[in-house]
């Protein structure tokens, strides 16, 4: 038995090691490539984030696990809507993310609820409509997608080629919304994937389209509880949502609309009903959830419902901000009978997994979000980092009036929001607001990925195939978790992986039933001895190896 000191000392032992990771990897690149990537390899300091640079272009010839604009903003936050019709303009190829990949779920309530998730939408550009323009092309599959389906809904998406020759998306929803008519909501977005460095510039696309289009077009307040919210960031991936809606549901708490799990086109319409935002994936989200403060007066607060210790303290959080009795003390009720079935689990598995080291490569959230079921699993995450994240996803919000605008960052369209005049509520008063945060409610802020981590971690940004091999080699995880790019690579080196994008066909993750879930497939996962038996082809077999000349 490895007793608690020791287990600390070979922890100490780990991140020195990483510490000098870091340099050696950095040497290995030519000169003007280390100097950038140095700035994107950081050692984790909770007490002093250092700057890491983020949000930045990959360096051309890395092997990057980035997606692009297009599929941030059509694959990741409007795709799980399931009574919108998403039509991608552009070649079949970018129809890739119009059939969804990320194992999105939706529920309808009958059978006769429109279900579209299934289905995929393209114009299928050939090189004649490149030639002479699609838009032709682009307006007669709206006519084909209404005739067929009738949706409340149309959404275009533009591609990289309908950027390059100059298709208005926007011109033409205009033009067909006039043409149908029947109170159709047609709309499109300028989110062709060399737009930004990454799919978080299509995720900030997706805020706009959905503010300036969607959000604040139904007033009507439906539902009989009185404590209305929103959940902002959560995509319904293997379930997570239902899970979700399952647990605010027994506690008497209203979800009003989800962006954009299970999610629907009257839910965004009538989001600014709600008295609270709750943002759970910052990078993806957090415009919309500023905007909708400043027209409506809704507040946000971050949440983390991933890990049960996490979801307990959301939910204490929603019963603190409402202030009633009878929220609390339900809150409670449901926190103590759900942690029966969670700590019965934790405490059979915990003694096979603590001790085991976690490493999360993953969005702009999961990364840090997954941390705290390792914990309560008694892993060690000994490096971390983002595919898409920016500086304040690391650092905390506090740096953001110091990042600078950079040209990528000019591509995205800022749109000026204002006090809506006629629905403009403030749901607290200003002394409501300064007695919770004196109580300790955090409003608007986000604290980042580093300060959970173990000081001297590395945390790398846009993390390469070479700097991923690498820490394999050296540092053998017991779990890599990352997505589909990395996934068959990292298991042919004898290392588990857990999608974490999709979740392999795992899940749901989120709340209470959701962490048992994640603790009984890592107990499965970091226990198979058979992964000590793997070796990958190319340590058995001989190859040449080239070095860089500079």
């Amino acid at each position: 038995m490895v007793n608690e000191t020791d287990r600390t000392m070979q922890t100490e032992e780990l991140i020195a090691e990483l510490q000098d990771f870091r340099s050696e990897v950095i040497t290995k690149y030519p000169k003007k490539v280390a100097k950038k990537r140095e700035k994107s390899i950081v050692l984790s300091d909770a007490d002093n984030p250092p700057q890491i640079q983020a949000n930045v272009r990959t360096i051309p010839g890395i092997i990057t696990q980035r997606g692009c604009t297009y599929a941030g903003c059509k694959g990741v936050v409007l795709g799980p809507t399931r009574d919108i019709v998403n039509i991608t303009h552009g070649p079949i190829g970018c129809g890739f993310y119009s059939w969804l990949t990320r194992r999105n779920q939706t529920k309808p309530e009958n059978d006769t609820q429109e279900n579209f998730i299934t289905y995929c939408f393209s114009t299928d550009m050939q090189d004649s409509n490149i030639v002479f323009g699609g838009e032709e092309k682009l307006k007669q599959a709206i006519r084909e997608a209404y005739e067929l389906f009738h949706p409340k809904a149309i959404a275009v998406f533009s591609t990289c080629p309908v950027g390059l020759i100059g298709d208005d998306v926007h011109r033409v929803s205009r033009q067909m919304k006039e043409e149908i008519g029947n109170g159709i909501n047609i709309f499109g977005f300028s989110c062709e994937g060399y737009r930004g460095v990454s799919q978080s510039a299509g995720h900030h696309i997706a805020n706009n389209g959905l503010f300036k289009n969607l959000i604040g077009r139904d007033d009507e307040v439906r539902g009989s509880l009185k404590y209305r919210v929103n959940l902002l960031g959560e995509y319904n991936i293997g379930g997570d949502a239902f899970e979700l809606e399952r647990v605010f549901e027994k506690c008497s708490i209203h979800l009003i609309s989800t962006f954009s799990g299970n999610s629907t086109v009257q839910g965004f319409e009538n989001a600014h009903t709600a008295d609270l935002n709750m943002v759970m994936c910052h990078r993806s989200i957090n415009y919309v959830a500023e905007m909708m403060e400043t027209a409506f007066g809704i507040p946000w607060i971050k949440v983390q419902p991933i890990g049960a210790n996490s979801t307990a303290k959301m939910l204490r959080k929603i019963a603190q901000y409402f202030g009633e009795q009878e929220l609390i003390d339900r809150v409670e009720e449901v926190i103590a009978e759900e942690m029966k079935e969670v700590e019965a689990v934790r405490q059979k598995i915990h003694a096979k997994t603590k001790g085991k080291k976690a490493m999360l490569f993953v969005g702009g959230s999961r990364a840090h979000h997954y941390q705290d079921l390792f914990e309560e699993l008694g892993m060690v995450t000994v490096a971390a980092g983002y595919e898409f994240g920016h500086r304040d996803d690391y650092e905390g919000r506090r740096v953001i009036p110091t990042i600078q605008i950079d040209a990528d960052s000019r591509n995205i369209e800022e749109i000026t929001v204002s006090k809506d005049e006629t629905r403009y509520q403030p749901r607290k008063s200003e002394d409501e607001m300064k007695k919770l945060e004196a109580e300790g409610m955090e409003f608007n802020e986000y604290h980042g990925l580093m300060e959970q981590m173990e000081k001297g971690a590395l945390v790398i940004d846009d993390l390469s195939h070479y700097e991923m091999e690498k820490l394999i080699e050296r540092y053998k995880p017991d779990v890599f978790c990352a997505g589909i790019k990395e996934k068959f690579v990292v298991q042919k080196m004898g290392i588990p992986l857990k999608q974490l994008h999709n979740y392999d066909s795992g899940g749901p993750y989120a709340g209470f039933k959701g962490a048992i879930n994640f603790y009984k497939d890592i107990e499965q996962m970091v226990c198979a001895a058979i992964w000590q038996e793997i070796k990958a082809p190319w340590e058995s077999e001989a190859y040449v190896e080239a070095q860089f000349a500079y």
